[in-house]
């Protein structure tokens, strides 16, 4: 991955996808979920994994929504695989059963994350450890894929320590682990309180190797320090919607909305060189790492507000979809 990036930046490199924007669950911080969508059609889901493959995209990761409620994921999953591609996916995990791993297995996935909130369940997130250990330990037992679980603070979340007793938790099973700052409805910074901090800097050393430690974004997130970086959104890194519009992540949908099998490498090119307004206190981990590569490289030259009526005409009409969808 990092060689191809290297060699040429005409390329996508990570790519989030949304087969299934409902979810099972409702924290009270996302905005990335409802509970009425259907999940998008196979062949449908067949034709972006097919394009994204074409645009060059080495990881194709899965999210929601709650991927899990698609009754054809597998067949998503081995599609990306097809084409040599990194099959990584983001769950809740609540869904997980023995069964239902070796699926996953079969289906070839590389990478499942879950986010656990904190030990025991209560109004902000149900994602707790107290429910989710069990599926922990099935996929301890029988994922021949890599797991991750990512710890959180900030947002709501009622005990800090929690994050440090799901890191451990999930070093002890044989997994690695990450901790996230919940950020606000737009990607946005929200900097940790004293306490938080220092939770924050303990669940950091129990993992050696990570690319937030090597970066250093979001020690100055958690401290509440803007980030100098080139974010390359729209171009190495894109979200894909149910819609199947391209947007720079999941907290800036809308922008630049185009649809996916429409896009092409001059579109790549353009939001290669945009600035983006919204990148100094983005804490967004997949665009800050996906970027990182081409930091040293290509200073961005175009203005955001270039593209200001573009981006609002493709708000417009992604509410428009939206609204038929409903």
């Amino acid at each position: 991955m990092i060689r191809k990036g290297l060699m040429s930046t005409d390329h996508i490199v990570q790519a989030h996808i949304i087969p299934m924007r409902r979810c099972n669950l409702d924290c009270g911080y996302c905005n990335e979920y409802d509970d009425v969508s259907k999940p998008v059609p196979l062949e449908t889901m067949y034709e972006r994994v097919d394009h994204l493959a074409k645009l060059g995209a080495t990881i194709i990761m899965i999210s929601g929504g709650e991927p899990l409620l698609h009754p054809e994921l597998d067949q998503i999953i081995a599609r990306i695989r097809s084409h040599g591609r990194i099959a990584g996916m983001i769950t809740n995990g609540y869904l997980l059963v023995p069964d239902r791993i070796k699926r996953l297995n079969a289906a070839g996935l590389d990478h499942l994350q879950i986010s656990i909130d904190n030990v025991m369940p209560d109004e902000v997130s149900k994602k707790s450890l107290k429910v989710l250990d069990k599926k922990l330990q099935m996929l301890a037992e029988h994922a021949d894929f890599h797991v991750n679980i990512n710890s959180v603070l900030g947002g709501g979340i009622a005990n800090s320590d929690d994050a440090l007793t799901v890191g451990r938790r999930a070093l002890e099973l044989g997994f690695s682990c990450t901790v996230g700052i919940i950020h606000d409805g737009h990607g946005q910074l929200k900097p940790l309180g004293p306490k938080e901090l220092e939770v924050f800097n303990a669940v950091r050393q129990l993992s050696k190797r990570s690319f937030a430690k090597f970066s250093g974004f979001q020690e100055r997130i958690a401290r509440g320090q803007e980030s100098d970086w080139r974010c390359r959104a729209g171009a190495r890194y894109i979200y894909v919607c149910e819609f199947g519009l391209v947007h720079y992540c999941s907290q800036q949908r809308g922008y630049p909305g185009t649809p996916l099998l429409d896009y092409t490498t001059e579109d790549i090119r353009r939001e290669y060189l945009t600035k983006k307004d919204c990148a100094p206190m983005c804490t967004i981990s997949c665009v800050h790492m996906t970027s990182l590569m081409d930091y040293w490289r290509s200073p961005q030259t175009l203005e955001s507000g270039l593209n200001a009526k573009i981006a609002e005409s493709a708000a417009r009409e992604l509410v428009n979809i939206q609204s038929a969808g409903r």
